[in-house]
């Protein structure tokens, strides 16, 4: 397997789709386990620490500056990324994720969107920007989306978030976008919205 440091922790109950966390930067892989269980109870929960270390925080990819992204990187990680989420669901059984990435891991995960699209189910993407600047034609094909922005947020611009979401749905995703009124950190707004969102994800499965 592609060698992440990673935590599983297995499916409680047989109809919740697993959940694939990334955190944002100076998180690891157990940061975001809270939060995939108060969103999904019962949801397999997958979550890798990011491999690239910036001052000695873990991130998913490098960056030049604050909001500017080393893009080859983006690729490059991706990639990475998904060979290591299609490894797991053979070594744990389990099906395609939906990922749930805040930050910095919102923003591979947009990544993983835009560039293997067959990885992931849908997405969270909590505090995300657009990830790459001339991003390939994806065909997303109704793949549900939740976009939750913040209204003061003071590194993420709104029309940043906008322009994620207008790229998304052109490619075919089912976008839910929600600007609450919060900064960059994840707000109990932001657990309510991700958990209904999922139960009505759960509930078109079904």
């Amino acid at each position: 397997m592609t060698d992440f440091i990673h935590r599983f922790e297995p499916a409680t109950s047989a109809g919740s789709p697993p959940l694939l966390l990334l955190h944002g930067t100076g998180g690891d892989e157990n940061d975001l386990l809270g939060l995939g269980k108060m969103i999904s109870p019962g949801s397999a929960l997958l979550s890798p620490r990011g491999r690239v270390l910036e001052h000695g925080m873990p991130r998913f990819f490098r960056r030049l500056a604050e909001g500017v992204f080393d893009e080859t990187d983006v690729r490059r990680r991706a990639i990475e990324l998904a060979d290591f989420v299609a490894n797991a669901r053979t070594q744990y059984g389990i099906a395609a994720p939906i990922a749930v990435g805040f930050s910095n891991g919102a923003n591979i995960a947009a990544a993983l969107l835009l560039l293997k699209p067959e990885v992931l189910a849908g997405a969270i993407l909590l505090r995300a920007m657009v990830p790459l600047s001339d991003p390939p034609m994806a065909k997303l094909d109704g793949k549900p989306v939740l976009l939750l922005s913040g209204q003061a947020d003071p590194i993420v611009p709104a029309s940043n978030s906008a322009k994620l979401a207008a790229l998304l749905s052109h490619a075919g995703a089912r976008v839910d976008h929600k600007v609450l009124p919060a900064g960059h950190q994840i707000s109990q707004a932001d657990v309510t919205l991700a958990r209904n969102w999922i139960g009505s994800v759960e509930a078109k499965a079904a």
